[in-house]
């Protein structure tokens, strides 16, 4: 997918994290204790990925969801090869990593998410 074709100009640290594969600091990110109802989208490209009701409190520093909006999300091994890593299913852009088997929610996944990797769009809007 060519840069044209995405609605937004990275930034240097958007592009670091969403483009080459970063992390953002923990518990510096916009949307780690924001719990306003609404959606989270691609910043990259827009699409839609995740809801605020699927949103939960985990305490590891980034925003964190026990599912994702269907299809939105594609996930493949890390390169560390123990983890693994989600990417927009549309644009290919780095969101963060899944996790299992935590005991975090009744859903028992935890995907863990960069706050620089999306825009939120309240539900008023």
């Amino acid at each position: 997918m060519n840069k044209e074709n995405f609605p937004t100009k990275l930034t240097r640290e958007e592009e670091r994290v969403i483009v080459y594969g970063g992390t953002e600091m923990p518990f510096s990110g916009e949307y780690y204790d924001n719990f306003r109802k609404g959606t989270y989208v691609c910043r990259r490209c827009g699409k839609a990925l995740y809801r605020s009701v699927d949103k939960f409190e985990s305490d590891c520093g980034w925003p964190s969801f026990d599912s994702e909006i269907a299809g939105a999300v594609r996930k493949l091994a890390d390169k560390d090869g123990v983890r693994t890593e989600i990417r927009c299913a549309n644009c290919d852009a780095h969101l963060g990593h899944v996790f299992y088997n935590e005991g975090f929610t009744p859903k028992n996944t935890r995907h863990c998410v960069n706050s620089i990797s999306m825009r939120f769009i309240p539900e008023e809007e």
